[in-house]
């Protein structure tokens, strides 16, 4: 399964990538995982990056953030990166496929009362206005996929968004 979700994810299979991860969360959580509550998360960003608007992570979008890059693991021939600057902020999950020229943007939020268009839009829409894939374009990825991931309990929703560079 876990191939699988990293064929459709390289391949902009947005329902795929939607369905196999649905499946994973099935098997493998508990809704209570995903119950983290916001005052105890660590690893928010800095006062700097505050000043610059960018918003405080969700800790329960943490949590499927964590569960991506243990699955987007699996691909060692993947440059895989996590919370890192780009463009004007710092990006969730960004990866490089380097012999495809292949460059995957992944912004995670949880959804609220289960709102997924709204987290999805919202993730898409932070991708754009703080450019995030900025060093992907600098790094000559020719592809460029911008995944919003909106994830509640053990459901999600998934969008995404190609550009060629």
């Amino acid at each position: 399964m876990v191939a699988e979700f990293c064929n459709a994810l390289k391949a902009g299979d947005a329902s795929e990538v939607e369905r196999l991860f649905l499946q994973f969360m099935s098997k493998t959580i508990s809704t209570r995982d995903t119950a983290v509550r916001k005052e105890f998360k660590e690893n928010f960003p800095s006062a700097k990056a505050i000043s610059k608007g960018l918003k405080k992570p969700d800790p329960r979008a943490c949590f499927y953030h964590g569960i991506l890059l243990g699955i987007l693991g699996f691909k060692s021939d993947w440059a895989v990166d996590s919370n890192r600057e780009s463009g004007e902020g710092y990006y969730d999950i960004a990866i490089e496929i380097e012999d495809e020229a292949i460059g995957i943007i992944i912004e995670v939020k949880y959804a609220e009362n289960e709102d997924f268009d709204a987290a999805c839009q919202e993730a898409m829409q932070q991708i754009e206005e703080h450019d995030y894939t900025a060093e992907l374009k600098k790094d000559d990825m020719q592809t460029i996929l911008k995944y919003g991931i909106a994830c509640c309990r053990k459901k999600c929703r998934v969008v995404v968004e190609k550009e060629n560079g």
